[in-house]
């Protein structure tokens, strides 16, 4: 399959786990990767194993912490790749961010969740926009030719999770960022949509209580175990042209954890 062949799409957090699995289906049909994570080791060995597959894929550091980190990547895509078609916005902290109820939350934690998850996604997105094909509307006949965005939430956002105050603010916040993007660049053909994700079986859950994976196993209307790889394909939809229609949209792809 190649529904995204001839678009560049990049991915960030995809040395690993779920940005990984989301980067390497996008390149399964047929985008051209840029592997974008703080993990220069295991993103440069991602990287050469997706070639090793086929896939075109290249890795580029960057820190979503950093704003120079984030201008720097915009600049080396620019000049390699010279337009981006989608942008996965997947990294963020998720770990180590639980446990503690609201008014025990370290305020160096809270500040730096929040620069990550949520000023992050923004830097990102606003250097990664001027790079985008811009379509327009339907009168104009280019509804279904600008950039697609695609940002990871979560559906603790959405139940309110419980002793992940500070995590699920800034997912909550991303929420609302992708609406307003949605509005804001509608015009100009660009779509943004989130994805939130139950909880998941990867590496970066492995600190979660066996209690809170059993809680949402047996709660989806299809139960058992999420894993990386049964998010993917709708986000690798949400980045094709037919999906503009459904921009400003949060989707729970969390196997019927929470209907909306």
């Amino acid at each position: 399959m190649s529904m995204l062949a001839g678009k560049t799409i990049v991915v960030t957090g995809s040395a690993r786990g779920v940005g990984r699995a989301i980067a390497e289906c996008c390149g399964r049909h047929g985008a051209t990767l840029v592997l974008a994570d703080i993990l220069d080791d295991l993103g440069k060995a991602t990287a050469a194993e997706f070639i090793a597959a086929g896939m075109a894929a290249r890795f580029v550091h960057f820190d979503l912490g950093d704003p120079a980190s984030i201008t720097a990547l915009a600049d080396d895509i620019a000049a390699h790749e010279g337009v981006v078609h989608g942008l996965v916005n997947n990294a963020a902290i998720a770990t180590n961010v639980g446990g503690k109820m609201f008014d025990d939350i370290d305020i160096e934690l809270w500040d730096r969740v929040m620069r990550v998850n949520v000023r992050g996604t923004w830097l990102i997105t606003r250097a990664m926009v001027p790079l985008m094909p811009v379509g327009g509307t339907r009168a104009q006949g280019g509804y279904d030719l600008g950039g697609r965005i695609v940002n990871l939430a979560s559906d603790t956002a959405l139940w309110g999770a419980p002793r992940l105050l500070a995590y699920i603010s800034s997912k909550g916040a991303v929420i609302a960022m992708t609406r307003g993007l949605a509005r804001e660049l509608g015009p100009r053909g660009i779509g943004v949509c989130a994805v939130a994700p139950g909880i998941m079986r990867n590496e970066a859950t492995d600190y979660v209580p066996a209690s809170r994976h059993a809680e949402y196993e047996n709660g989806r209307a299809v139960p058992g175990p999420q894993f990386p790889e049964d998010i993917t394909e709708a986000i690798a939809f949400l980045l094709t042209p037919g999906a503009l229609a459904l921009t400003g949209q949060v989707l729970p792809v969390d196997a019927g954890f929470l209907f909306t």
